[in-house]
């Protein structure tokens, strides 16, 4: 009998050495004389037991962690024998990180062959595609729209709304355009989901298509991404073969076809605007608004701009019901979201949940604490622009709503944790230099507000005249946050202004250095 092993195909599973324990597992293998099929999945989001080998079982999959290639013998002999083994984990849905989790949007990853259309389908696959040319395009924004969901990539605009705009405006010729230029530290979901579910992006974008009537799709991926960009274009090409993208996608009345462009490494294409111009060969500076790209986007033409996560979610939508999703979270913000735990913890990795949950319960309860061993002393919530935390705000609910009452924001979803040895006044330094660097040079509070940020807060750090120069940068956080054009120079102050508010002791005194021991 074949044995079937899982091994992550993962962009981290491979940077600890997937393809290599892969290509050990088959030799240890054949020197036993043991026939087995090895399966190049995603990874289950457990960062700490990357790469997770997993044989299937008569009473499931069992799951080896981190396994490297020096441990492929030792594992081809557990496996043929009574599977005992010092990295035996168990069920990886057993696992406390995994069965607290409600998984909707990552339900298929880690789980699938993202290269087999036929595997995606026996888990689930393309019955919100079914059901979304059954119903028809109106109901399909309604649907949406019911179940509250809002852009993924960080902005937080509801999804529904975006596509009606689009539906009702008249043209020959709309675009679907997906936004995976994910660039915020400690994130990687966009990542995950392309590598691990790539069907589940498609079939988000085709009905997106038919919802409002565009008929061609660009996943707009960072350079930075080859595994997301090979796992995608293999994905469209299947998608093609079966049907799914073409003409008259499944066999229905509305064509769909798509494909892949690959970004060069600015981060500010990530803003919507910004992206469209890379797209259509410009340099990548953000446009003023109006015209908005529901109306004027790509090619001057109607087009959606979703983030991956949001496009990814709605096909669940579709096949359970609105309703289904809604019942999930808290106030406005609806459903679930993938939460990227990094960073200093312990347990650092993929946990979707519904919104509600607070920051202390990710950070200390789920992330298991600072590795270090050290106090956790702030985390950052939303990428390089999100403000930082402390202790005292622990209370506060995963919520749009309820970080933005508190100056903060959560973004994409990405959560960076950080001991008591950081430096505050480098932080806040470091948010400034960014938004240098990574500025589109269009406006001028972002162009030069940036770089006299980082020089202020260099004078502050050297101890010149602190109080003033403290003063001289917060009123040039007021300046970038109102008067920059898109939200690069307009969030940089979140980050600086919350490590001055937060943390004063680093800034009007010299912080507590502790060396490591």
């Amino acid at each position: 009998m074949t044995m079937r092993i899982y091994v992550p195909r993962d962009a981290a599973a491979v940077a600890c050495g997937a393809d290599e324990l892969a290509a050990a597992l088959k030799v240890a293998a054949i020197a036993r004389k043991l026939d087995i099929e090895i399966i190049r999945n995603g990874s289950r989001g457990m960062a700490w037991l990357d790469p997770l080998v997993e044989l299937v079982t008569p009473e499931g999959r069992i799951g080896y962690g981190p396994a490297e290639p020096e441990d492929a013998d030792s594992l081809i002999a557990a496996f043929a024998g009574d599977g005992a083994h010092k990295l035996r984990v168990g069920k990886p849905e057993d696992l406390p990180f995994l069965k607290r989790q409600t998984r909707l949007t990552f339900a298929r990853v880690g789980i699938v062959d993202p290269r087999d259309i036929d595997d995606y389908k026996a888990h689930g696959g393309l019955k919100g595609l079914e059901k979304a040319i059954a119903i028809g395009p109106a109901a399909i924004v309604d649907e949406v729209t019911k179940s509250g969901l809002r852009g993924r990539g960080g902005a937080g605009f509801p999804t529904g709304i975006k596509w009606k705009t689009v539906a009702d405006t008249a043209g020959p010729q709309k675009y679907i355009v997906c936004n995976a230029d994910e660039g915020d530290s400690g994130t990687f979901a966009d990542r995950m989901l392309m590598e691990g579910d790539p069907f589940c992006l498609i079939e988000g974008m085709a009905i997106a298509g038919v919802a409002t009537g565009a008929t061609k799709g660009y996943v707009y991926i960072r350079s930075e991404y080859p595994h997301a960009i090979a796992a995608m274009n293999a994905a469209i090409d299947k998608a093609r073969r079966a049907n799914v993208l073409g003409k008259g996608i499944l066999g229905s009345a509305h064509d769909f076809d798509m494909e892949t462009r690959t970004g060069a490494g600015a981060y500010v294409c990530g803003e919507e605007t910004s992206l469209l111009e890379s797209l259509e060969g410009k340099r990548g500076t953000v446009r003023a608004k109006p015209p908005l790209p529901a109306h004027k986007g790509l090619f001057g033409k109607p087009t959606v701009i979703n983030n991956v996560l949001s496009l990814a979610t709605v096909p669940i939508i579709l096949a359970e019901g609105a309703e289904h999703y809604r019942d999930f979270g808290m106030g406005r913000s609806r459903g679930t979201m993938p939460i990227q735990l990094a960073g200093n913890l312990n347990y650092g990795g993929l946990f979707e949940t519904a919104f509600g949950i607070t920051l202390g319960e990710l950070v200390d309860d789920i992330g298991g604490g600072c590795f270090t061993g050290r106090p956790v002393r702030a985390v950052q919530v939303g990428g390089p622009l999100g403000a930082y935390f402390p202790r005292e705000l622990f209370d506060t609910p995963f919520d749009y709503e309820a970080f933005a009452a508190k100056d903060g924001l959560i973004g994409h979803g990405g959560i960076v944790v950080f001991d008591d040895t950081v430096d505050m006044r480098r932080q806040a330094r470091f948010a400034m230099e960014f938004c240098a660097i990574e500025s589109c040079g269009k406006c001028t509070p972002c162009r030069i507000g940036a770089v006299r940020g980082k020089e202020t807060i260099e004078k502050i750090i050297a101890g010149k005249d602190v109080t003033r120069n403290i003063a001289v940068v917060e009123d040039l956080c007021q300046t970038m946050k109102f008067g920059s054009l898109c939200a690069l120079g307009g969030f940089t102050p979140y980050p600086v202004l919350s490590a001055i508010r937060h943390f004063p002791e680093d800034f009007h005194g010299t912080p507590q250095r502790i060396a490591a021991e």
